[in-house]
């Protein structure tokens, strides 16, 4: 399912029970983020919340503000047009396998897998939606005619040691000037005045690869930011895509629905027409501006920093806009739930790579990629360290510091079940290895910035050739049969 617009999304949410309406003022310095960050640890993520008079310094904002929207399970398969994450997951495997068909049903089958597809390739429209309202700045006449600059923004100020208001769920585009292959990242960006801000690509991240080559050119880099629109937009953003796979492809085959681009008014990129939100602009090649400090999801604030700055040369927006945000800080929060979703849907990639893979998950304690739990079926010894070194390869699990391998009958997603299998199966020495990386720009613990060590532990085990010259002992397990039949004792007893 598509949507047309984020309003739309909004009401299914709130048709679905899953979205509460504040009609009270409520500021965007802080209050805002207190009340979000007490529904996003309320129980599977509380609910979303609309904003529908948010203030800036005290006065109304022109744009109401919608917070924690995919901030659960529910809300985040809703947000995809499914009734689960999972759905999507079986529809990537299905494609991951295809196979020639052997019968009419088989075709059938590939036949709408070609046309999910199809549905990937977006389309090219002269207007749309976003162009409702036209803001430009590029031109001296239009300077002091526009009505919206970023400071008509409801941007929250969240955390009290922030450096200044953010933009937290911006997707920002940009194009390789070589290649022409365009790519959308989710980069925070402070503002620092009405029409400047920063642009936090760390250096790992496919935008700065982008600018590099626009500084090296000497080149003036186009961007353009967009927020809102249909939701799979922002989570394709965030979807760890193997480099060089599109977003808009991935978001149109999400959606089952191409996307509908249209070109900016004051540079040459193309973003989704129905979107809120566009912020239109350009990086100068050499220019950067202390960026921070901002509290981040590894639940401290990442320090003072140089980044890019982003000017701004036009805004464009739907008449009835909605402006899409979200906070980060101490888990569990709304990425936790982002990023679990995309764990899901790309497990069928993982599993293609390494077919031992039984399951995979990122605990909301590791705060995204810092800890891995995985298990596997091992058939000979080490299989545990080929697995931890080829996740370490894979796109964003580079910053994985933990990775904790276990056997295909421990359940990942329990992780005290995860760390009695840690505790029991291993011998410090003999089952960990370490390894030096690259590191996340946000991680605040190693000593030099982006340069850093990971750890794996295995936790499977011990086959002949692993060290381990004893029996390895048996799990205690109750008999299946008394098991069952105590289950149905219990349950007539009432002690459940």
């Amino acid at each position: 399912m598509a949507y047309r617009s984020f309003s739309e999304f909004l009401r299914a949410l709130e048709t679905a029970g899953e979205l509460r309406r504040i009609a009270a003022p409520v500021a965007t310095e802080l209050e805002i983020t207190a009340l979000a960050d007490r529904e996003m640890k309320s129980p599977g993520g509380g609910k979303a919340l609309l904003f529908e008079q948010p203030t800036i310094d005290g006065q109304p904002s022109r744009f109401p503000l919608a917070i924690n929207t995919m901030g659960s399970r529910r809300r985040m398969a809703l947000a995809l047009g499914l009734d689960d994450v999972d759905d999507l997951a079986h529809q990537m495997q299905l494609i991951l396998k295809a196979k020639p068909p052997t019968n009419l049903r088989q075709g059938w089958d590939l036949l709408k897998q070609g046309l999910d597809l199809l549905h990937a390739r977006p389309k090219r429209v002269k207007d749309g939606p976003c162009k409702e309202v036209i803001h430009r700045f590029d031109r001296p006449s239009a300077a002091g005619a526009s009505g919206v600059t970023l400071a008509d923004l409801p941007v929250l100020h969240c955390w009290p040691q922030d450096g200044g208001r953010f933009v937290t769920l911006p997707n920002v585009h940009t194009r390789d000037p070589d290649t022409g292959e365009r790519n959308i990242g989710m980069y925070r960006m402070q503002i620092y005045d009405d029409r400047t801000t920063g642009m936090h690509w760390q250096v790992h991240k496919v935008g700065a690869r982008h600018g590099k080559r626009y500084y090296e050119k000497g080149e003036r880099m186009p961007v353009a930011v967009t927020l809102g629109g249909d939701p799979a937009y922002t989570f394709a953003a965030t979807a760890p895509l193997p480099d060089g796979l599109d977003e808009i492809l991935f978001a149109g085959f999400c959606r089952k629905k191409s996307v509908e681009l249209v070109k900016c008014e004051t540079n040459d990129l193309e973003v989704p027409a129905d979107v809120d939100f566009v912020l239109e602009g350009y990086v100068q090649p050499g220019e950067a501006r202390p960026e921070g400090p901002f509290g981040d999801h590894t639940g401290f604030y990442t320090p003072v920093d140089d980044y890019p700055v982003f000017h701004l040369t036009a805004i464009t927006h739907r008449k009835e806009a909605i402006y899409p945000a979200t906070i980060v800080g101490i888990p569990p929060m709304e990425d936790y739930y982002m990023g679990d979703a995309s764990v899901r849907v790309f497990l069928p990639v993982f599993k293609m790579n390494f077919p031992e893979i039984v399951d995979l998950t990122l605990p909301p304690e590791g705060v995204f990629h810092n800890l891995v739990f995985v298990s596997i079926r091992k058939q000979y010894p080490y299989q545990a360290y080929k697995i931890m070194h080829g996740l370490w390869g894979m796109g964003q699990m580079m910053f994985s510091k933990y990775i904790v391998v276990v056997d295909e009958d421990c359940d990942v997603h329990n992780t005290s079940e995860v760390l009695f299998r840690l505790c029991a199966n291993t011998d410090p020495q003999r089952d960990s290895t370490f390894v030096k990386a690259p590191c996340d720009s946000l991680d605040h613990a190693p000593s030099v910035p982006n340069i850093g060590s990971h750890i794996g532990f295995d936790a499977t085990r011990k086959l002949p050739g692993e060290g381990y010259s004893r029996v390895w002992p048996e799990l205690v397990k109750m008999d299946p049969m008394v098991a069952a039949k105590m289950e149905a004792l219990a349950a007539s007893l009432g002690l459940r």
